[in-house]
C-alpha cells in the first residue's frame, strides 16, 4: 500500500561565509559536513588558497572547491561546487540563501551584510563588532527587504537573547542577564595559585574567600584584589553585552560592568539588588562575571545566565532542593546555560532564517546601549587607533558600555573609531567623540547616524 504521507524532502540550504578562515568559521564548516541539508556555497576570505587548504583539511573534496575572481566565473560553476572568493563585492552575483558574516571587521562586515540584504538574502551576523555599529541599520534594512537579520546561535549574544525571551515568556521577573568571561579563574588550594588560560599567579588569599560570607560586595572586592594580577575584561565582552542590550532593552548597571569574581552557585546572591545584599543598583541589567572554580569543578564554558526574582517560596524551595541556584534569601534565582558552541550551533540560525524567516529574540533591535571608549592615557592628535588581538581591542582605548539614555549624543562607537586617526588631542579618561575622528569611515558613519536617530529613553521592556 503506498505511503500517502510521503512528502518531498526539504531543499538544501546554501550559505555564504565571510571570514572563512577564522576560528568561528572553521567550527561552522566542520559541522556543516554532518548536516545533510546544509551546504556552503560561497566562501569569502582575503586568502582564497588558505581557505581551500582549510576545507581540504576538514574533509571537503578539493574538486568541489573553485577559486573565482569575477562574476562570470561565479556564474559558470553551477550549484554543486563551492565558490571561493577574495572580494566580498562578488556576493552580489552569487547564489546562496543566507550570509554568515564572520570577518570581525566593522567596515568589511557592514558592506558584506548590506550587499546580502539588498540582494534578497538573510544575514546571520557573527561579527559583534559590526553589530555594535551597524546592527540597527542593517536590521531595519532587512525588515524593509523582507529578509532576516539575526545574531548567530552558538555565540553568547544570540544564546542570551533567546534565553532572556524564554524567561519572559514564562512570566519571570528578570533582574539581570549576562555571560561569563571567556576564561575561568581556576584556583588550586593545594598550591595557592590561580590560573586563567595560560596565565598563572599566586593568590593564596582566595583560599579564605571561596564562600561569599555575609557581606557579598566585600567578599567580591577581596576576590578582585586577590586576582588583580590577571586581566579579566575584554572588549569582546562589552561588545557582546551591547548587542544583547539592543535586542532586549536591558542596559548596563555601570559602564565598566561589574565583573564580579563569582562561583556559578553564587550568581543569584551576587546579582541581587543592593538593598538585598547584591551588586545591582537597579533591575534590568546586562553584565559579565569571572568564573571562580576549583580544578575538579565543571566550567561555565562562556555560558549565559538570567537572574530572576522568585515568586511562590514553596515552589522555589522545592527547586532549590533539586539543585537549582536560589539565593540564600530565597528572593532570587539564577537560570543558566553553561555553554556556547560557536559555529557548531550556528546551523540552527541558518536553518531558522531560511525555513521560517526567524531571528533570535522577539524584539526589534533599538539603540539601548552604545559600546564606546575612554582614553587609557593622553592620546595625541594624529594617533591611529589600531584594532587587533584576539579580542579586537583598540590601542590606547578602554571599552565602556553606556546606557544611551545617559550617553552624549556625539559619542563615537568603539568600532567606528577603530582604525581611525585622531583629529585632536584626547585627554586621559575622556570619551571618544565623533569630532575626535579625522577620517572615520563614511559607511560606518551612515549606519551609526541611523542608529543615533533612534536614541530614546523608552527601553521597551
Amino acid at each position: 500500500m503506498p505511503d500517502t504521507d510521503a512528502t518531498v524532502p526539504p531543499s538544501p540550504v546554501r550559505y555564504a561565509l565571510t571570514g572563512a578562515r577564522g576560528g568561528f568559521a572553521r567550527t561552522l564548516l566542520a559541522q556543516t559536513r554532518h548536516i545533510e541539508r546544509l551546504r556552503p556555497a560561497v566562501l569569502c576570505d582575503l586568502d582564497p588558497e588558505g581557505t581551500v587548504a582549510l576545507c581540504t583539511e576538514l574533509g571537503y573534496d578539493p574538486a568541489d572547491l573553485r577559486v573565482c575572481t569575477d562574476a562570470a566565473e561565479l556564474a559558470a560553476g553551477g550549484d554543486d561546487r563551492i565558490a571561493v572568493i577574495a572580494d566580498a563585492a562578488l556576493l552580489e552575483h552569487a547564489a546562496y540563501d543566507v550570509l554568515v558574516e564572520a570577518t570581525g571587521s566593522p567596515r568589511a562586515g557592514t558592506l558584506a551584510a548590506r550587499t546580502a540584504i539588498t540582494t534578497g538574502h538573510h544575514v546571520v551576523m557573527v561579527s559583534k563588532e559590526v553589530d555594535s555599529v551597524s546592527g540597527i541599520a542593517l536590521a531595519d534594512l532587512a525588515r524593509e527587504r523582507g529578509v532576516v537579520y539575526t545574531p548567530g546561535i552558538g555565540d553568547q549574544p544570540a544564546n542570551l537573547i533567546e534565553w532572556y525571551e524564554r524567561t519572559r515568556r514564562l512570566g519571570l521577573d528578570v533582574v539581570a542577564v549576562g555571560k561569563s568571561g571567556e576564561y575561568d579563574l581556576v584556583f588550586d588550594p593545594a598550591t595557592g595559585r590561580v590560573r586563567q588560560l595560560d596565565q598563572e599567579i599566586d593568590a593564596p588569599g582566595l583560599a579564605g574567600l571561596l564562600t561569599l560570607g555575609e557581606d557579598v560586595p566585600a567578599t567580591l572586592r577581596a576576590r578582585a584584589e586577590a586576582v588583580s594580577g590577571l586581566s579579566r575584561s575584554a572588549a569582546a565582552d562589552y561588545c557582546e553585552m551591547g548587542v544583547v542590550a539592543n535586542h532586549t532593552g536591558l542596559v548596563p548597571d555601570t559602564e565598566s560592568l561589574h565583573y564580579p569574581v563569582a562561583r556559578a552557585a553564587e550568581l543569584a546572591d551576587v546579582y541581587a539588588l543592593a538593598e538585598d545584599g547584591g551588586v545591582l543598583s537597579r533591575p534590568g541589567a546586562v553584565d559579565v562575571f569571572s568564573v571562580l572554580r576549583l580544578p575538579e569543578e565543571a566550567s561555565f564554558a562562556g555560558g549565559v545566565f538570567a537572574v530572576v526574582r522568585t515568586g511562590d517560596p514553596v515552589t522555589w524551595e522545592m527547586l532549590a532542593q533539586k539543585g537549582h541556584v536560589v539565593s540564600r534569601s530565597g528572593r532570587y534565582a539564577c537560570l543558566y546555560l553553561p555553554y556556547h558552541f560557536m559555529g557548531v550551533e550556528t546551523p540552527l540560525s541558518i536553518l531558522d532564517a531560511a525555513d521560517h524567516g526567524r531571528a533570535a529574540g522577539l524584539r526589534r533591535p533599538a539603540p539601548h546601549a552604545v559600546l564606546a571608549g575612554r582614553a587609557r592615557g593622553p592620546l595625541a592628535a594624529g594617533t591611529r587607533l589600531d584594532m587587533g588581538g584576539h579580542h579586537h581591542d583598540v590601542t590606547g582605548v578602554a571599552p565602556v558600555l553606556l546606557d544611551t539614555a545617559q550617553a552624549p549624543g556625539d559619542v563615537a562607537p568603539l568600532y567606528l573609531a577603530a582604525h581611525a586617526t585622531l583629529a585632536r588631542d584626547v585627554p586621559a579618561g575622556a570619551l571618544l567623540r565623533l569630532d575626535d575622528l579625522a577620517d572615520a569611515d563614511g559607511d560606518l558613519l551612515d549606519a551609526w547616524s541611523h542608529a543615533r536617530a533612534g536614541f530614546t529613553n523608552d527601553r521597551n521592556r
